[in-house]
């Protein structure tokens, strides 16, 4: 009988471990994830701590109070947050898609709730495990902090859009980030795609259901914009869009 060699037969059993357990193989979205600069190593790590989790539209991931014990990382669809206001309302406070990030902080409890807009998919992280890779591997840290910047640089440029501009500047900018964050995501920009209902992205920008829907009619007159579908707005003339973006 041939001597067995031990190292060939656990190198071939950990390749197939790998496989059986890396979801990172078939993820489509890794270029965007805090995942992108890790080594095969280091992904390997990461996604032995993964559970991919499906969601249907309107499901929730968390709500607001909920325990935090996962982070999350979106690969596929897109996501609304939102809080719960003291009188009962409800405020949507971003629209999160492929490579965004979910559920880190200081706190105990998640401060808003997540639902899914479409079908979707993430990548869910027990937490207190996360934080401990954070420590071990710096390109995560590093990825996590850009992240941490954009949405920081988010933040602000809503509470300028909430507070310093008309409602028709509103929606404009709105359509153009959206386009911008479908370039940044490797999508086409041009039709945009609106995933939210028109109640949703009026609770977000500040505005009524009303307000919003005369916007998009003066700019579909106006051969601005043309709307092949609901969920879709084609952006006829950019130059003249980013102009009412940026008239405040």
């Amino acid at each position: 009988m041939g001597e067995i060699h031990p190292l060939p037969q656990r190198r071939a059993f950990r390749d197939i471990v790998s496989k059986a357990i890396d979801p990172c193989e078939t993820c489509t979205a890794r270029s965007l994830t805090i995942c992108a600069p890790l080594s095969a190593e280091e992904q390997l790590r990461m996604a032995s701590l993964t559970t991919v989790i499906p969601l249907k539209p309107r499901q929730v991931l968390f709500r607001e109070g909920d325990e935090a014990e996962f982070v999350y990382n979106i690969t596929c669809g897109s996501v609304s947050l939102s809080k719960s206001l003291a009188d009962g309302r409800r405020q949507i406070t971003g629209f999160l898609g492929a490579g965004d990030f979910m559920g880190l902080n200081t706190r105990t409890a998640y401060t808003v709730t997540a639902e899914a807009l479409n079908d979707v998919r993430v990548c869910r992280f027990p937490r207190a495990e996360f934080r401990k890779l954070l420590s071990e591997m710096p390109s995560l840290e590093q990825r996590l902090l850009a992240v941490t910047e954009t949405e920081l640089a988010t933040a602000h440029e809503q509470i300028l859009l909430l507070g310093r501009k008309t409602a028709m500047e509103r929606i404009a900018s709105f359509l153009l980030r959206q386009s911008e964050r479908a370039r940044a995501r490797g999508l086409a920009p041009n039709p945009v795609s609106l995933p939210m209902t028109r109640a949703e992205a009026a609770d977000y920008l500040g505005l009524t259901i009303e307000t919003v829907s005369r916007c998009f009619t003066k700019l579909r007159k106006q051969d601005v914009i043309s709307l092949p579908s609901a969920d879709r707005v084609m952006i006829r003339q950019p130059d003249r869009l980013r102009a009412l973006a940026e008239a405040a």
